[in-house]
């Protein structure tokens, strides 16, 4: 019997859904019904009855499950424990991080750990928070800053950090440029430049829930995933866009970038996330930096 398959199992049975499962997995549904068969083939038994609207646990497959699900916790244990002897020895720390992090937090957060520990090798991964978690779950990383996702992983802890200041990119020939300071209400007619939801869903929303707050209905004319290629479309006056305010760091000719008023509560927030109940010296000295530290990092972020 595959770990890996027992793995795949209980994360569809959890979801009860095989899209919402691979996600999480960060594979592909048609590889995680793959899985699944095989373990039922191996075990001579149907596990989980799917049809195209459900997916369910037959009376084998609930058995299955509390069994499955204590010894991928032994098994995670053991591998969390010999990881932790193995970076004891090699002072190292798996830091994963978003475009908003990598760009706002981790310079200043980077810079104190060098101070306070010049051995310490931390080896970053940018990328997308749900590419992240799954690393994370993994154990590839040993810490990931993201997006806290709405329906998160009951293995993972996450601290809130802060929330981001949202501002709004406009080439600066546009008539806004020269405001200090702008309204949804100001840029209700305008043509706006949002990622794609489902690889950046908390920048994405944030638009739509401020149009939708001030009774309005965003005008999407391009979608775009990465941060530049937002700053560069903008530039070409393809439309205009909100951004973290750390976006304003990044080289792009004939951009202006105009603080954003809106409510807390409609804000990019970010936090710090790691495996539940494991032990790590290094991780928990950057996290005890964090909380010392956090007011200063979110001023510079």
């Amino acid at each position: 019997m595959d770990l890996h398959q027992l793995r795949c199992f209980m994360t569809a049975a959890d979801e009860l859904h095989f899209g919402r499962a691979a996600q999480r997995l960060d594979i592909m549904p048609s590889a995680l019904g793959r899985h699944i068969r095989l373990l039922e083939e191996d075990l001579g038994t149907r596990l989980l009855t799917r049809t195209t609207r459900s997916v369910a646990l037959t009376d084998d497959g609930m058995a299955l499950l509390e069994q499955a699900r204590d010894l991928l916790g032994r098994a995670d244990h053991i591998a969390a424990s010999f990881r932790e002897r193995v970076r004891a020895r090699a002072a190292t720390i798996r830091v994963g991080a978003i475009d908003s992090a990598a760009a706002g937090l981790l310079p200043a957060l980077l810079h104190d750990l060098r101070t306070h520990h010049p051995d310490v090798t931390v080896k970053l991964v940018e990328d997308k928070t749900i590419r992240l978690l799954p690393r994370l779950l993994s154990g590839r990383l040993d810490l990931a800053f993201v997006r806290p996702p709405e329906s998160a992983d009951k293995r993972i802890d996450f601290m809130p950090l802060f929330h981001e200041t949202a501002v709004v990119a406009l080439s600066e020939r546009h008539p806004l440029a020269a405001r200090k300071r702008l309204t949804i209400a100001d840029i209700a007619d305008e043509p706006m430049i949002v990622p794609e939801r489902r690889s950046r869903p908390h920048s994405h929303d944030l638009t739509m829930k401020l149009f939708a707050a001030a009774g309005r209905h965003a005008n999407v004319v391009q979608i775009a995933d990465e941060k530049q290629t937002i700053v560069n479309l903008v530039a070409a006056e393809i439309g205009v866009a909100i951004v973290p305010r750390w976006t304003q760091r990044m080289a792009a000719r004939g951009v202006r970038y105009v603080p954003l008023r809106v409510s807390e509560m409609n804000r990019l927030p970010l936090a710090a996330a790691w495996i539940r109940g494991t032990r790590d010296v290094m991780r928990d000295n950057v996290l005890k930096m964090l909380q010392n530290n956090l007011e200063r990092y979110a001023r510079e972020a």
